[in-house]
């Protein structure tokens, strides 16, 4: 069984993942005509289209996929919990461990995007790619206030390790 849940869970985390990516291009305004944009909209589309018939949006904030992340959530931790403990827990269990996943995989996707974004810094800073596009425009609100307050050292901007650190001390308090 526990194949089957890794597989599970593994396949749901990833589309939590899409799922969040696009939210937060929305949240950032960024380029939906960029090629790994497109993707990510193909791939949320058959759920976030439905959803918006009945959801509309509340301001800035996409009610769709805000309730669709949540609903990968809340999946994702009910099949878990049936395939490990054929049971399931009790609701306000299920509405802690929901919130606590989902809050887990904001900070996790930042987490990544923040180092990934870097490393393709480093890698190839004067050519242009479709993905550190997306990955630049994703990360700039978060590290943004830290270059205001944490200038760059010798023209090296070391606002990405800030911010994971900073990421990594709230994952340990959510754990």
């Amino acid at each position: 069984m526990s194949a089957i849940h890794f597989v599970v869970a593994s396949l749901l985390g990833l589309y939590q993942v899409v799922l969040l990516l696009r939210l937060l291009m929305q949240w950032v305004r960024a380029d939906f005509r960029n090629p790994v944009s497109r993707a990510i909209v193909q791939l949320t589309d058959p759920l976030i289209l439905p959803l918006r018939k009945i959801l509309p949006p509340i301001r800035r904030i996409d009610t769709a996929s805000v309730v669709a992340i949540l609903a990968v959530t809340a999946v994702k931790v009910v099949v878990g919990q049936l395939l490990l403990v054929s049971s399931l827990p009790a609701a306000d269990l299920l509405l802690r461990e929901l919130l606590l996943e989902t809050l887990h995989l904001v900070l996790t996707t930042y987490l990544f995007v923040i180092i990934l974004n870097a490393i393709l810094s480093f890698v190839a800073p004067e050519n242009y790619s479709p993905a550190q596009s997306l990955l630049q425009s994703i990360c700039e609100p978060v590290l943004r206030p830290i270059r205001r307050v944490i200038p760059s050292v010798a023209g090296l901007d070391l606002s990405p390790l800030w911010a994971c650190i900073a990421i990594q001390a709230l994952l340990i308090l959510v754990r």
